[in-house]
Parts: structure tokens; sequence; C-alpha cells
């Protein structure tokens, strides 16, 4: 059998390769993060501190899950077209986030094992270089953190639209993004705390402040850790909130005597949904139909229905 013009009715599996703007931001957010590494490793050796050598190689693993950020953008976007990705690559982001939320939970544990060692033994410190090195570090993670959330609100107000479950907004961003913002407001956070130790173990000679700061950081970087792993492994494993669910049932068994006898829904974008929905009605109609029923869901991007006709007498009329 020969259909004419077949392509019309294929769709695209794009789903909003978003983050043109966050992407080309994290690239010059690692150029940033590798020159300031380098800098507080060689500075650390040399003064002594290691505190900043430790904020060195924190920057370190910062750039590598950057890195990662940096990776997803590109591969998302080189296999937007193909076909092996059965709805399209909306979810390498969310996986690169995730890669990076573990990435952090281990540099929270390397910091807390560190700063439990040095409670035991204290490192002599040159405080005022230390000092202007951490300032500086501090400067570059704010820098970085600018640019990342310019590059987070340009690409989220890019795709805003009204949304039937403010429940879901948290899903509306970009994780990939959300992940390399969270390495430099953890990385700004320890310039903080490494300044905060090193001025009040200059003026008062609290050098047990260095590894209390280290504990603290480690702390609030598992706190944002487990709140992104969190949010990533809900997309990945595909939860759909119950408000969405019953939203969706609710505006197909409004009509007729029709009933929903299965629904899956999942995410593939960065707020876009796929689903499948099967109905059983005694007054079946062509599944365009039901796809303008949901029509107001117009994060639904992928929809497929199923109708089966109901046997029996119907409990109303047409």
């Amino acid at each position: 059998m020969h259909i004419d013009n077949l392509d019309q009715w294929q769709h695209v599996h794009h789903f909003h390769i978003e983050g043109t703007h966050g992407e080309r931001n994290t690239r010059r957010v690692i150029a940033l993060t590798l020159t300031m590494m380098i800098i507080e490793i060689g500075a650390g050796t040399a003064f002594g501190s290691m505190a900043l050598l430790a904020d060195g190689w924190h920057m370190g693993t910062h750039a590598a899950a950057l890195g990662i950020t940096a990776f997803a953008y590109a591969y998302a976007r080189r296999h937007k077209d193909n076909p092996r990705y059965s709805f399209g690559t909306g979810k390498v982001g969310v996986l690169g986030g995730f890669a990076s939320a573990v990435a952090l939970a281990v540099i929270a544990l390397v910091m807390a094992l560190e700063s439990v060692h040095r409670f035991f033994v204290p490192v002599e410190i040159h405080f005022n270089q230390a000092i202007g090195v951490a300032v500086v570090g501090l400067i570059v993670n704010i820098v970085s953190a600018v640019m990342l959330h310019a590059g987070d609100d340009h690409d989220h107000h890019h795709h805003e639209h009204d949304d039937h479950d403010d429940h879901d907004h948290r899903h509306h961003r970009d994780h990939n993004l959300r992940a390399a913002y969270l390495h430099v407001i953890a990385d700004a956070l320890t310039s903080v705390l490494a300044i905060v130790a090193l001025l009040t173990g200059k003026m008062l000679g609290w050098v047990w402040m260095d590894p209390m700061m280290g504990i603290v950081g480690a702390i609030l970087i598992t706190r944002w850790s487990i709140g992104l792993m969190r949010d990533t492994s809900g997309v990945l494993l595909d939860n759909a909130s119950d408000k969405k669910i019953a939203a969706i049932k609710a505006a197909i068994e409004a009509d007729a005597d029709n009933r929903v006898t299965d629904l899956h829904i999942w995410q593939v974008g960065s707020h876009r949904f796929a689903a499948i929905v099967s109905v059983v009605t005694h007054f079946p109609q062509a599944p365009e139909y039901y796809k303008r029923l949901l029509s107001p869901f117009d994060e639904l991007e992928h929809l497929s229905i199923e109708v089966n006709h109901a046997h029996g007498e119907p409990c109303l009329t047409a």
C-alpha cells in the first residue's frame, strides 16, 4: 500500500534540546575553573596551605563535573535526530545532572575525611598569601555562578509556558545546568569557608577553624547533592506526579462515559512529557478527538491514544 506525503504523518523527537545559552556559558566557566585550579594548587603547594590545596583539587573535580555538563549538551544535540533514541535525547542532560550529583557526594565525603584528619595533624600555613589566593578563587566562583545562572534563566524563559501542575515546576529546569551551577556554588562556599578559616587562624590563632569549616562545607554540599539526586533520579525513573495523572484522567473521563484503563506518563525533555492513554467507552471516537480533549496540556508533546469499544448497554446516552 502506498501512502502519499508520509512525512506529514511523522514527527520529530527533539523535545526542545535546550541550553544553547547555558552550554556556551558552561564552556567559559570550565576555562575559568581550570585556570583557577592550577593557580590554587600551585599557591597551596608554595605557601603550605592545605586549605588552598584542598580548594584547588576541589575545583579540579568540579571542572570534571562541568565537563560532564558540556558533554551532555553536545551529545544531546549531536544525536537529536538519531532514530535509536525512541524519545529523543532530552534525558541526556538529566543523566549528566545525576552524574554530577554523585560526584558532589564523593567530593563532600573526601572533604569531611580530610578535615577530620587535619584536626589531629595541623598544617603550618602562610596566611597572608593563602588568603589573597582564596579571595581570587571566590571572585572567580561568583563570576562563574552569575554566568551559569544567566544561562539557566535565559533558557528557562525561552521555554516558559502555562502549566497545569505547579508541583512539577521543579522539573521544568535544565537539570544539567543546575548541576553545573550547584558545583560552582559549592566551590564558592568552600572558598568562603577557607577565607573564614584562614582569617580566624591568622587573627586569633584558631588553627582548628580550618578543618571545622571543611566539615561544615561537606555537610552543606551533601544536602545539595541529595536534593539534586532526588530530582534527577525521579525523571530518569519516569516518576509522574499524582496531580498530573489525575488531571489527565479527569479531562478524558469528563466526556461521555469514557474510562481511562491504562495511563503512562514520562518526561522526555526539560518540561516535555510523553503519554500513552488507553480509553474504554461505549461511544468510541477517532484518537484525534481524545487528543483534542488533552490539548490544554501543552507539555504533552508525544501522545499515543488507544480506544477500546465497550460492549453491553451504555449507562448514559451519547
